[in-house]
């Protein structure tokens, strides 16, 4: 099997997601990094490559896309692992170089920022990939075969909620990850855009559904705090279907608090990361089922992408390495996957973000798709 050349824009030192990328990229041997322009600094750029053997380092992404594009081995995909404001640029970069693009969400930190891309892609011969790393999850991709399939009838009540509390204090620039975060220039939204998305985004995969209207009311609990840290998120479907998201970074207790429950007319299924190998499945007058990664009864949508015997649990990083698996896969031409979010999840999630700043600073009026 062909392994495939990336490159990498951020993930230096000091960096969290850029670390993940890494082995999420390595875990099923499909892609070589050899290539990076790892920090807007060159000195912490090269020092960041030095330490992980990457031979060509760059100081500055514009020259990466031009050099890499014009080498005879140049890189296959750019994984692009920046804080917010700083996707738009380089995704545009690489687009215009005919150079796969693999973005970490959000999209951009404004619509504004999302519409340049959409418009870079739409010239462009490569592909676009969002890394929503929970739909790499095995038994997300179950749950999402099983509403396709019918088992849980005509969806009616949609539920997702994302909580954590890392940032029920205040904060300040020691802490690299949470002094973007709640920056608004670097981060454009708050809590909405840092986890919001995530459930957003899951909901709408595994039901393949997106809501035409959304209510929103965000808080900053936090004195000073120039953005969102708590959502309170409600939403209307055009099958009359009814759904909630509630997305915190102050609840406190909570650590990595993302769940999400579907109810038809016939079944309902509940899912949490905390404990992802485990779905609770109900069929309407039945007792309730535990669905378990890599047991008995499943589809092809969790047998696929399981890689270790059932009770050995899997997550956060494998559901990161299914996605490059499936963009190797893609890239190569073997598989044409659907279950990696492309550029339509990353602007959906770019509406969700610019809708619920709207409601919100409206009093929580609904806004349309």
């Amino acid at each position: 099997m062909k392994r495939l050349k990336l490159g990498m824009v951020g993930g230096g030192q000091g960096a969290f997601i850029g670390a993940v990328h890494r082995i999420a990229s390595r875990i099923d041997g499909r892609f070589d990094l050899v290539a990076g322009a790892l920090s807007s600094d060159p000195a912490r750029a090269s020092a960041s490559a030095a330490e992980l053997g990457i031979k060509r380092t760059y100081d500055n992404y514009e020259a990466m896309a031009i050099n890499e594009a014009a080498r005879d081995d140049g890189i296959d995909a750019v994984a692009i692992v920046t804080p917010n404001h700083m996707h738009a640029a380089p995704a545009i970069a690489f687009l215009n170089a005919n150079i796969h693009v693999i973005c970490d969400k959000p999209l951009a930190a404004t619509a504004e920022e999302a519409t340049t891309i959409q418009a870079a892609f739409a010239e462009s011969k490569a592909r676009f990939f969002m890394t929503y790393n929970y739909t790499g999850y095995p038994l997300i991709r179950q749950a999402r075969e099983m509403v396709a399939c019918g088992d849980l009838g005509d969806i009616r009540i949609i539920q997702a909620e994302y909580a954590q509390d890392w940032l029920t204090g205040a904060t300040d620039q020691s802490n690299k990850q949470a002094d973007w975060r709640t920056d608004p220039a670097r981060a454009g939204a708050g809590c909405i855009g840092d986890i919001g998305t995530h459930a957003f985004n899951l909901a709408a995969f595994v039901t393949n559904m997106v809501p035409c209207e959304i209510s929103a009311e965000l808080s900053s609990f936090v004195p000073g705090r120039k953005v969102d840290d708590n959502a309170f998120i409600r939403l209307r479907y055009r099958n009359g279907a009814r759904g909630t998201i509630w997305s915190s970074q102050v609840a406190v207790g909570c650590e990595n608090g993302l769940k999400l429950r579907i109810y038809g007319d016939k079944g309902g299924l509940e899912w949490e990361q905390e404990n992802p190998n485990q779905i609770t499945f109900a069929r309407f007058g039945e007792p309730k089922q535990i669905i378990t990664r890599g047991g008995a009864g499943l589809g092809k949508g969790a047998e696929r992408w399981t890689r270790i015997p059932p009770g050995h649990p899997e997550g956060y990083l494998e559901g990161f390495a299914n996605l490059y698996n499936d963009i190797a896969d893609i890239i190569s031409g073997t598989n044409d996957s659907e279950l990696v979010p492309d550029l339509n999840a990353g602007l959906d999630g770019m509406w969700f973000i610019s809708s619920c700043l709207a409601s919100s600073e409206a009093n929580g009026s609904w806004i349309d798709l």
